[in-house]
Order: C-alpha cells, then structure tokens, then sequence
C-alpha cells in the first residue's frame, strides 16, 4: 500500500478488522519491518491525537519518526505554482518536497481545508504534490476532504462494542438485526471542515456494502445521516446512506450516535462553500442530549475529539457509561500501525 487516502486503499475491511485485533494483542511483533526505516510526520495544522497515535504506532514499529510543524520552525511554504514569492514565504514546495523524501521512508501529512476554493480544497492540491514529488508512500493524516485514519478507528470501535446479537429484537422497516449508525450534525461557532464526516461516512458506506457482520443475525448495517438542510455531504462519500432532515426521527432506534460539525460543503451551492448557514444560537436544539438519546437503543455515543461541550454534545452524555469517546481515541494508535505496518510491508 503506498497511498493511504480513501476506504478502498485498505481492502478488505473484514482483513483489517482482524489484523487491528492482531496489532491490538501484541503491538511490537513487527519491529522488524521498521528497524532503520523512518517516518515523516509533517503538519500544517494543529494536532493532538493524529500526533501522538501516529508517532506511538511508528514506534511500536521500531521506526524512527522526526515530526515537523511547518508553521513552527520551519520556513514558510509557498503551495501555488506561478507565484511570485515576494511575501513571507521563503521556500516553494516543489523544493521542499524531495528535500523532505530525501530523509525518510514513509510520509504522513496534515492539511485542512482552507475553504478559498472548493475545486482546489476537494482536489487535494497539497497532498497531491506530496504523492507526485515525493517518491514515497504517503498516508493522509487528516486533510482538506479526508480523515481515514479518524475513521478507521472509529469502525474498529464499532465493531468492538456491537450489540449482542438479539433475534427477538424488531428492527422495523431498517430490517430485523440491522445495526443502525447515525451520524448528525451539530452546532458550532467556527466553520469547520468536512474531513471527519466525509471519511466517517465513506468507511460506513463501504462496511455496509461489505456485509460486514456488525448486526443481528443479517449482519447489516443501516447509516442514516442527519443534517439541517443546506448542508448535504458531497455524493462520492455518502452514496447508499440514508439522509433524514428530521433529527429525533433519525435517533430513533439508534445504536451508535456519532456527533459532528461540519460548515456547508457547497454541493448544490458552491458560493456557500465552507460558510455557517444558521448562527449557531439557533441551532442548539441540534446539540446531542439525553432528549435525543433517550429515543435510541441505548445508543453508544461517538466523537473524534476535541469537543466542545454542550455545543456539540452535553456533559451528561459525553461523560455517560455509553460514551466511547476515549477508548475511540485510543483505537487511533491501532489504525495507525495497521496503515504504517502495510506500508512498510510493501518497501
């Protein structure tokens, strides 16, 4: 595997649910794949979790890592090609790219969307150039459209903490033994990026197509999204969920709840790329509560982190016996090594 991007590039989610178990049981069984190979950790945006998993699983790996924060030590990058460079950017990356791959094995880079350009934003122009001018194996580690690494581990949480199977329980018209998974939109300040809800939806797209035997007796899974109206998902990652407008009939019989915010992605309007459409006061009836948990299956309650509390989620819910935020968190370290493991694999 060289590149790390979509849900395809892991294959079979049935294999990767295993080997996650595998690196779960003895993550320091393959240091031999790492031994004198090294990662580059590159971010041009903040991170806890993304840092701290990635750098823990290369380890684990007997790699040696070297982490760069671009925006912190280190020259200022220009990204546009025809550019000038008068300003306060001093080196280009097409310089600084090989320059970079001349010092390691495998690349990780961190870059959100700068909501200046859909068309630029959606083409991965940054990422893009690591992969063309690089010459190593390059994995997303979070960026403008994209979080499968997020996402990975957020479908091994899943799997770790299913139901049991109940062949009495009524599945209505989603179907007898169908884990139902929704994830909602909620309210926040600041116009945040589609990367999480994009993956997230992608990687339980392709677990349902999959069959993968997260349900009942049928195995299947039923993802339903839940958003105000204005803020549909790009097509290519939500192709087979359901959307359903109507918050509280989407929680009904829910599972697993995964709460997040995401500004508009601009698909039928893209002037109202990366805008927030409602002041965020009027939508706090969107905030994930005991109101809306109540109505769910004793719902397991998921989130990326960081949070914001009672803006996205409330105190009561975050911190109930149902929430899986932090072992979700700590599942970050095993979709890393199970990526970085197959990369290394293939050198």
């Amino acid at each position: 595997m060289r590149i790390f991007q979509h849900v395809q590039d892991l294959g079979d989610l049935r294999v990767a649910l295993a080997e996650a178990q595998e690196v779960k049981r003895d993550r320091y069984q393959w240091q031999h794949l790492g031994k004198n190979k090294t990662a580059l950790l590159i971010f041009f945006n903040n991170s806890l979790r993304t840092r701290l998993s990635t750098q823990k699983a290369a380890m684990n790996l007997g790699m040696n890592v070297i982490v760069l924060d671009v925006n912190q030590g280190a020259w200022k990058l220009e990204t546009e090609r025809g550019v000038i460079m008068d300003g306060d950017k001093s080196e280009h990356l097409l310089e600084a790219i090989p320059v970079m791959a001349s010092y390691c094995d495998l690349i990780g880079v961190r870059s959100f969307a700068r909501f200046e350009s859909r068309k630029d934003d959606y083409e991965e122009k940054i990422l893009r150039q690591f992969i063309e001018y690089s010459g190593r194996p390059v994995f997303f580690m979070e960026s403008a459209t994209v979080h499968p690494l997020q996402a990975f581990a957020d479908l091994i949480t899943i799997a770790e903490n299913r139901p049991t199977p109940n062949p009495s329980r009524e599945g209505g018209e989603r179907g007898e033994g169908l884990l139902k998974v929704v994830m909602t939109w909620a309210p926040h300040p600041k116009a945040l990026p589609q990367a999480v809800p994009n993956s997230f939806a992608e990687w339980m797209v392709a677990a349902a197509e999959q069959s993968l035997p997260l349900g009942g007796a049928e195995g299947g899974l039923d993802f339903v999204i839940t958003h105000p109206e204005g803020y549909e998902l790009d097509p290519q990652f939500v192709k087979g969920a359901r959307v359903e407008y109507d918050q509280m009939k989407a929680f009904e019989g829910a599972d697993f709840v995964y709460a997040k915010n995401w500004s508009c992605p601009g698909v039928t309007r893209p002037e109202d790329y990366g805008k927030v459409l409602h002041d965020y006061h009027s939508m706090m009836d969107w905030c994930v509560s005991k109101r809306q948990m109540a109505v769910t299956n004793d719902a397991a309650f998921l989130h990326c982190l960081p949070v914001r509390r009672n803006m996205i989620v409330t105190d009561d819910v975050i911190e109930s016996p149902r929430s899986l935020v932090i072992p979700e968190a700590a599942n970050r370290e095993i979709s890393a090594q199970v990526v970085l493991k197959r990369m290394l694999e293939s050198l």
